[in-house]
């Protein structure tokens, strides 16, 4: 019964609506009803999900806390440690640098002068000998004997003159007294003249058989040191033959021919006219060891086309015979010397400036400032005179810059000043280009091929 009264049936109720009401519940609906003691396994099911998820998650925080490192704290920078120099005024030598040959002033190959057998030689290979030393005998007999010959045809010829001159005396008398006519006179002084000319010619061919007689006994013609014998003694010798008989070459003095480029000649030209004698000094092929020093002589007048070069002898004693003929050298002529320039060690130039815009090498050195940082200073360099450089601009004297340890450097850098030989002040090289008497005998030259300190590259 509802609440007007009037009792309400199921017949009352439409039939989709009557099978709802009288349907029994759902069998899950009943068992999540609370109270129920069917409800206890889905809630324990439940709970064991949620401490699975919390175990999984923890373990994936522990795992992630193990693998990933902890931020650790920002490091002190250390200072780096590093050897530097101080930025002095000294003297620079501009020297130019070419490649040279070792040019004997005199190279004579011994030729005989007359045809003959080679008796015997008076000398060993190698030999050091004298000018108007013995060297060589030729065969003496045949130009002996011609000799003879011509001594007794100038006798001969002679004897003729004699007689014509006395015979033009009785003329001349017994002309003056008429008894004979004037032309019998002039025939006899005629025949006189032709006499004297004959003994003349006699006389030259007796000389020239002196003069082969001299030149059987060949002598040397220079001061140096024979070389190898190219003609065994009893071969026949002939003046026709280009071969010789031994090769003598001066060595004392003896003379460097080196080039440089015709870009240095115009002050070469003007350093000649007042220092004619600049020194030249010699080191080997590889540029290492010190051979000789001298004085140049002579500047050729041409300029080579080809490679743009121009010729310079120098001279060089060579007392001790260190200048090999055809030796292959490098020559470094002290051209001036600059006095008073700032210079800096080529180890503390660096190339590529930081922050170059172009991207052109820059040159620059680590500047160490008071506060024992370093700073990327520009410089502009001149010429190089051992292992210090001219300095142009960017550096002046007593500024203090890096070179050992640039590797670690960066603009701003902490450094560390250490014990280094390079921490004394640059000064003036002693070594290679020092004119004569001022190089050290441990000095180190320049590497390198044909450099100059004013780029002869």
């Amino acid at each position: 019964m509802d609440k007007t009264g009037n009792d309400s049936t199921p017949t009352d109720q439409p039939e989709g609506t009557q099978a709802l009401l009288t349907a029994p519940p759902p069998r899950k609906l009943i068992e999540a009803r609370p109270g129920l003691s069917a409800a206890s396994p889905p809630r324990e099911r439940h709970w064991v999900r949620w401490v699975i998820i919390l175990l999984a998650v923890l373990a994936a925080i522990w795992l992630i806390w193990r693998i990933w490192p902890a931020k650790k704290a920002a490091p002190v920078v250390a200072a780096v440690p590093v050897g530097v120099a101080k930025i002095v005024n000294g003297n620079m030598r501009v020297v130019l640098t070419g490649l040279g040959t070792v040019t004997p002033i005199a190279t004579v190959t011994v030729q005989t002068q007359i045809s003959g057998q080679l008796m015997s030689v008076g000398f060993k290979e190698g030999q050091i000998v004298k000018k108007g030393d013995f060297l060589a005998q030729i065969d003496p007999r045949p130009y002996q004997v011609a000799l003879e010959q011509a001594e007794g045809t100038l006798a001969h010829d002679t004897g003729l003159l004699n007689q014509a001159k006395s015979d033009l005396a009785r003329y001349v008398i017994l002309n003056s007294q008429d008894s004979i006519s004037k032309q019998e006179v002039t025939d006899q002084q005629y025949l006189v003249q032709q006499d004297q000319g004959t003994v003349m010619d006699d006389q030259g061919t007796v000389d020239n058989a002196k003069l082969n007689l001299t030149y059987c006994h060949i002598v040397s013609p220079v001061t140096g040191r024979l070389g190898l014998r190219l003609v065994d003694p009893g071969n026949y010798v002939q003046t026709s033959s280009g071969t010789g008989l031994v090769v003598a070459t001066q060595l004392q003095p003896i003379s460097v021919i080196f080039v440089l480029p015709e870009d240095d000649i115009p002050e070469l030209a003007e350093q000649m006219q007042t220092n004619a004698g600049m020194p030249v000094t010699i080191y080997d092929r590889s540029n290492d060891k010190q051979l000789a020093q001298g004085n140049l002589t002579v500047l050729d007048n041409t300029v080579d086309t080809t490679t743009g070069t121009v010729k310079l002898r120098a001279s060089f004693p060579n007392a001790n015979l260190a200048l090999f003929p055809n030796e292959f050298v490098n020559a470094r002529l002290l051209l001036k010397t600059l006095t008073q320039v700032p210079e800096v060690p080529v180890r503390a130039l660096q190339d590529g400036a930081p922050g170059s815009s172009d991207g052109a090498p820059t040159e620059f050195v680590y500047l160490i400032n008071p506060d024992n940082t370093v700073g990327v200073q520009l410089v502009t360099t001149g010429i190089t005179d051992g292992d210090n450089v001219q300095v142009l601009s960017g550096l002046k004297a007593g500024d203090t810059v890096v070179i050992d340890g640039t590797d670690l450097l960066r603009d701003g850098a902490k450094v560390k000043i250490t014990a280094d030989a390079g921490n004394a002040p640059v000064t003036t090289n002693d070594g290679p280009g020092a004119p004569p008497g001022e190089q050290t005998q441990n000095s180190t030259p320049v590497s390198g091929g044909s450099q100059s300190t004013t780029s002869t590259q």
